[in-house]
C-alpha cells in the first residue's frame, strides 16, 4: 500500500509539473505573430507528410546506424506505455496482467522485443555521444547542454531495463507460485532472466516485482518532473514538439524550407512597394525582438534537440567563424524563455490600461506612473552577435540535415531584414553593393551598355529582344545572362559557351542586353527586401511586356530567383538551368560530343542549384560524357560545402577564421582531380580564387565550357 501511495503521489506531481511545462511552451509559442493559414492546411496532406517523416526518419539518411537506433528508441515510448499502466496494478498484485492483451503472446513478444531493442539502441546512442564529447568545436555536441542529453538517455535505458527485469521477475514468480503462463510462449526473451532467479521464494519475488514496478514509475515521473521544470530542454521536448513542427513545415511536398524566401510579412499583409505606402509608422519590418517571430519560429526554437547536425555541416562554423546554427537557435530559445513572459505581462498591462481608460477617461489610473516601461531586448547585439548574423552564406545545409524541420535560413533572413530596413546596420560592403544595384542595376557598378560585351566576335548573330524581335514568343528561350555572366571575365566564358552550344543545337534564343537588370538576389539575401522588390518589379515588367515564357540561365541564384521567387510578384516563367537544357539536348542527339578527354574531373554542387533546387543529376550526366574519369568529393550533393559566395557574402571580405572558398578548393584538390567543374558563376569565381590562394594545381571550369570543348572536337 505504501508503494502505491508513493507511486500515485509521484504521478500527480509528475503530471502536474509536466502540464505546467506544456502550458508554458504553449503560451510562449502563442505569443508569436501569425504564421498564415498555409502552415496548418491542407490537413490531409500535412498529416500524411508528418506520418511519413516521423515514421520514416527521412533526415537520418546519411547515418543509417543512428537512424535505426533513434527509430527504435522513438517507437519504444508508445509501445511500452502500457507497461507503465500495468506497473501501478503490480504494486498490489504481482501476477497482474492487462485485460485481453496481458497474456496475448503477440503483445508479449512485442513488449520484450521493443524493450531489448530500445536498451541496445539507447546504449549505442550513448556510445555515440561519449565518442563525440565536446572536447573541441569539431564535435557536433560542442555547445550542447550535455547533462540534459545524458539524463534523457539514462532515463530511457532505466525504463527499458525495468521492463525487462519485471518480465524476468514475473516469469520466476509465476513459476514459484505454480501459476499458469510461465512458458517460453509468453516470455520468449526474458525467461532466461527468470531462470537465474529460480532459487528465490515467491514472497521475495513478489517484493522484487513491487520494488521494480515502483522504480519504473518513479523513474518515469522523474523524467516528467525534470522536463516540466525545464521548458527549454529540447532534447526531451522534441519527442512531442517535433510532430507539430514537422506538421507545420513550410513545404508540404516534403522538401526542406529552401529555395524561395517567404515574403516579408507586416501583420497579415506581404510587404511590397505598394503596401509600404499604407504601413503604420510603428510597423516592424523583419525581426528585431523575440516577439516579432511567428509562432512557427518560436516553435522551432523550442523543438531544437541540440543534436548539432546543423553545426557539423555549417561552412561558417567549420571555418572558425562564430556562427553555429545550433547556437543561434538555442540562444534565441533561451532568450525567449526569459523575455516572452515579460512581453505577455506588458501586453496584459496595456490591455488593462486601455480598458480602464475606455470605462473612465478621467481615471487617474492611466497616468504617468502606470505607463508600461518594459523594453524588449534587441536581438542583434543583445542576444546574437552581429558577426554571427552576417557570417551565414544561406547555403541551407543546416535546414537540409535538421531532423525536426527547423527553418534556420528563414529566421536569419528575417533578422537581416530588420537590421537593413529598420536599423540600417549592415556590413559596409553591402552599402556599396546596394548603391550599385540602385544606380546601375548590377552589383558590379558597371554600365548597362556593357552587358553585351561578352558577345563580341561570336560566330553568329545574337538576337536581342526588344531590338531584333518584339516578342520572346518568336524564339525558344530567353537566355538570362545575369550580372556575373555579363561582367565577370571568368563567367563570360561560360556565357559564350552556353550561347554557342545552344546555337549549335539549333535552339533559337534571345537576350535582353541592356534591358536586363539584376534579379535582386544579392539584395534580398543581404536583407534589403525593398531594393529586391524594386528590381524584381522592373524585370517582371520587361519580361511580361516581351511575353517571356521560357528562360535558360547559367546562374544558380538567377535560376532560384526567376523561377521560384518571381511568381509571388506576378512573374511566372518556366526557368531551367543551362546544365538541364544542355543535358536534354545531348540525350536528344542535338549535340554531339567527342569521346571523353577532359582528364579526371570532380564536381562542386552549387548550393542554389543543389540543395535549394534539387538539381544534382544533369551536370553529373554531362561530366560523365566529357570526362575521362569522374570522381566525387566526400562532401557532395546535399552535403556539399558552400563555396562561400551565398547570402551576398561574395560582396564582402572574410576577416574571421579561414576562407570558405579556400577550404572548399582544398577539398576538391584532395580528390586528385585535374579539374573541378562548377555550374554557377559565383562558384567558379570563388573556387578559382581559393585554389590560387592555396597554390593548388587544379583547374576550375564550368560544365558548359567542358562541353563546348567536346563539341568542337567532335566537329573537327
Amino acid at each position: 500500500m505504501i508503494a502505491l501511495v508513493i507511486a500515485l503521489l509521484a504521478t500527480v506531481a509528475g503530471v502536474a509539473i509536466f502540464a505546467r511545462g506544456v502550458g508554458r511552451i504553449l503560451a510562449d509559442v502563442r505569443t508569436g505573430r501569425p504564421a498564415g493559414a498555409e502552415r496548418v492546411r491542407p490537413l490531409g496532406a500535412r498529416a500524411w507528410l508528418t506520418l511519413k517523416e516521423i515514421l520514416g526518419h527521412g533526415r537520418f539518411t546519411h547515418k543509417p546506424g543512428v537512424r535505426i537506433a533513434h527509430w527504435l528508441v522513438m517507437i519504444s515510448f508508445p509501445a511500452l506505455f502500457l507497461t507503465l499502466v500495468a506497473g501501478f496494478f503490480q504494486l498490489r498484485n504481482p501476477a497482474f496482467a492487462l485485460p485481453l492483451i496481458g497474456f496475448f503472446p503477440p503483445y508479449e513478444w512485442l513488449v520484450e522485443a521493443i524493450a531489448w531493442a530500445c536498451l541496445i539502441a539507447i546504449g549505442a546512442l550513448i556510445i555515440v555521444r561519449l565518442r563525440n564529447l565536446p572536447r573541441s568545436r569539431r564535435s557536433r555536441f560542442y555547445g550542447s547542454t550535455q547533462w540534459q542529453a545524458f539524463f534523457v538517455e539514462a532515463i530511457i535505458a532505466a525504463v527499458a531495463l525495468c521492463v525487462l527485469l519485471l518480465r524476468g521477475f514475473e516469469y520466476a514468480y509465476l513459476t514459484a507460485a505454480s501459476l499458469p503462463g510461465a512458458t517460453l510462449l509468453h516470455f520468449p526473451l526474458t525467461a532466461w532472466i527468470g531462470n537465474l532467479l529460480s532459487g528465490m521464494s515467491a514472497a521475495a519475488l513478489a517484493t522484487a516485482i513491487t520494488l521494480t514496478a515502483l522504480a519504473k514509475i518513479l523513474v518515469s515521473n522523474a523524467w516528467f518532473i525534470v522536463v516540466g521544470l525545464q521548458p527549454t530542454m529540447g532534447v526531451a521536448w522534441h519527442r512531442f514538439l517535433a510532430v507539430v513542427n514537422v506538421y507545420a513545415r513550410r513545404e508540404v511536398d516534403g522538401t526542406p524550407a529552401l529555395g524561395p524566401l517567404p515574403p516579408l510579412m507586416v501583420g497579415e499583409v506581404a510587404f511590397t512597394p505598394e503596401t509600404m505606402e499604407e504601413l503604420d509608422e510603428d510597423a516592424t519590418l523583419g525581426v528585431g525582438h523575440i516577439e516579432d517571430f511567428t509562432w512557427k519560429g518560436l516553435l522551432d526554437f523550442s523543438t531544437c534537440t541540440e543534436c548539432g547536425r546543423c553545426q557539423d555541416i555549417c561552412p561558417a562554423w567549420n571555418t572558425n567563424k562564430p556562427l553555429t546554427p545550433k547556437g543561434l537557435i538555442t540562444d534565441l530559445r533561451d532568450h525567449a524563455a526569459v523575455e516572452l513572459p515579460l512581453v505577455r505581462a506588458a501586453r496584459e498591462q496595456a490591455t488593462r490600461q486601455q480598458a480602464t481608460s475606455a470605462a473612465d477617461p478621467s481615471s487617474e489610473t492611466v497616468g504617468h506612473e502606470n505607463v508600461n516601461v518594459f523594453e524588449a531586448a534587441s536581438l542583434i547585439g543583445d542576444v546574437i552577435d552581429e558577426d554571427v548574423l552576417w557570417s551565414c552564406t544561406t547555403c541551407g545545409a543546416c535546414v537540409e540535415v535538421c531532423p525536426v524541420d527547423i527553418e534556420h535560413v528563414d529566421h536569419i533572413m528575417d533578422l537581416r531584414r530588420y537590421q537593413v530596413l529598420m536599423s540600417s546596420a549592415f556590413p559596409s560592403e553591402f552599402g556599396r553593393m546596394f548603391r550599385s544595384l540602385e544606380t546601375k542595376g548590377n552589383p558590379y557598378n558597371q554600365s548597362a551598355r556593357k552587358r553585351l560585351e561578352w558577345a563580341k566576335d561570336l560566330p553568329f548573330d545574337l538576337i536581342q529582344a526588344g531590338v531584333d524581335i518584339d516578342s520572346l514568343a518568336e524564339v525558344d528561350y530567353l537566355m538570362w545572362v545575369g550580372c556575373a555572366g555579363a561582367y565577370d571575365a571568368r563567367a563570360r566564358q561560360t556565357t559564350r559557351a552556353v550561347a554557342e552550344l545552344l546555337h549549335t543545337a539549333g535552339v533559337s534564343f534571345a537576350v535582353l542586353g541592356d534591358g536586363e537588370s539584376c534579379t535582386g538576389d544579392p539584395a534580398r539575401r543581404a536583407g534589403n527586401e525593398l531594393l529586391f522588390q524594386m528590381l524584381a518589379a522592373q524585370n517582371i515588367e520587361v519580361l511580361n511586356e516581351l511575353e517571356a515564357t521560357k528562360i535558360v540561365t547559367s546562374c544558380a541564384h538567377c535560376l532560384n530567383t526567376l523561377g521560384r521567387e518571381y511568381p509571388e510578384l506576378g512573374g511566372t516563367y518556366e526557368v531551367v538551368h543551362h546544365t538541364q537544357l544542355l543535358n536534354r539536348l545531348v540525350r536528344e542527339g542535338r549535340l554531339t560530343l567527342a569521346p571523353p578527354e577532359a582528364g579526371t574531373v570532380t564536381y562542386h554542387d552549387p548550393c542554389y542549384l543543389g540543395r535549394h533546387n534539387r538539381i544534382y543529376a544533369p551536370p553529373r550526366e554531362l561530366l560523365g560524357d566529357v570526362a575521362d574519369e569522374f570522381v566525387e568529393m566526400a562532401e557532395s550533393r546535399d552535403r556539399a560545402m558552400c563555396c562561400g559566395a551565398g547570402g551576398a557574402r561574395v560582396w564582402t571580405e572574410e576577416s574571421i577564421g579561414e576562407r570558405i572558398n579556400q577550404v572548399r578548393a582544398s577539398q576538391a584538390a584532395a580528390t586528385g582531380a585535374d579539374i573541378v567543374a562548377t555550374a554557377c558563376p559565383f562558384c567558379t569565381q570563388m573556387l578559382t580564387d581559393g585554389a590560387a590562394a592555396n597554390g593548388d594545381e587544379i583547374e576550375v571550369r564550368d560544365v558548359a565550357t567542358l562541353m563546348l570543348d567536346a563539341v568542337r572536337r567532335a566537329e573537327s
